[in-house]
């Protein structure tokens, strides 16, 4: 079951990498040293870096440290796409559908810490 999870995790983490390219590109255009694009473009995608790099942990203390800085990352994500929104070079839609897809990313990830934990104290 856990192993499901993370593969879920994996493909959803990557998935959201892309879209936030996507953003970036899309927001970035005719813009020089903007710093909220370059904000969401280094948390959004290393969300799923740090993902994958916990799939080859040196021990469950690892993985569980690694998913802890991927979850930081992916809440960071969220507040930046609230203030991309708050400020107008978000719209609302696109907001809410990235947003939808960061906070699915953050409550998978939440449960796989959260679930090694508990298999650790076996």
């Amino acid at each position: 079951m856990n192993e499901v999870r993370e593969n879920i995790l994996l493909v959803k983490s990557h998935s959201f990498a892309v879209a936030i390219i996507k953003l970036y590109k899309s927001i970035s255009k005719n813009r020089y040293e903007l710093v909220l694009p370059k904000q969401i473009l280094r948390s959004g995608t290393s969300v799923g870096a740090l993902v994958r790099e916990a799939q080859n942990a040196e021990s469950k203390a690892d993985f569980v440290h690694k998913l802890g800085i991927a979850q930081k990352e992916c809440d960071e994500t969220i507040y930046w796409l609230e203030l991309l929104n708050e400020t107008g070079d978000l719209d609302d839609n696109q907001c809410t559908s990235l947003k939808r897809e960061a906070e699915s990313l953050l409550r998978i990830i939440k449960s796989s810490i959260l679930t090694t934990k508990k298999n650790m104290q076996k």
